[in-house]
């Protein structure tokens, strides 16, 4: 399973890094973010557990967060849940006054038999392509408007 979200947005390419790293502010930023926990930290990678709900279905699962700021990408490895062995890698692309930004996720589960339709279509089309653009659609809100006052 391969899922991509894109969005442009008005704002510095750093300010939108900063954001996007800060997972623990997500659930005050991000309304359909139920909450994010560390579980362990060791310099620049987190163990984080975070739970969202898609439209009132909840969702949880623990990643190893890692922000590389040189390279403004922020990788996720979820290693527990659903979705363990979910790659997560966001790209930060500045342009001008504009930032493009896109959220890959890939996941090959071993499920035997409908695993790779459960994942394409259920984990990838329902859930994971529908949290992460609310997600990218909010970063966009809070960028843009900071950046316009």
């Amino acid at each position: 399973m391969l899922t991509e979200n894109y969005i442009t947005i008005s704002a510095p390419a750093s300010r939108v890094f900063d954001l996007a790293a800060d997972v623990l502010s997500w659930p005050g930023m991000l309304p359909h973010y139920r909450w994010v926990k560390l579980i362990s930290e060791d310099g620049r990678k987190r163990v984080v557990e975070m739970a969202a709900h898609r439209d009132g279905i909840p969702v949880k699962w623990t990643s190893i967060q890692e922000p590389i700021p040189d390279a403004l990408k922020i990788v996720f490895l979820h290693i527990k849940g659903p979705t363990r062995g979910m790659y997560v890698e966001w790209n930060i692309n500045e342009e001008g006054p504009l930032t493009h930004v896109r959220i890959t996720h890939e996941f090959d589960p071993p499920w035997p038999l409908v695993g790779r339709f459960i994942a394409r279509h259920i984990v990838g089309g329902f859930f994971v392509h529908n949290i992460a653009g609310k997600t990218l659609s909010r970063i966009k809100e809070v960028a843009e408007g900071e950046a316009n006052r």
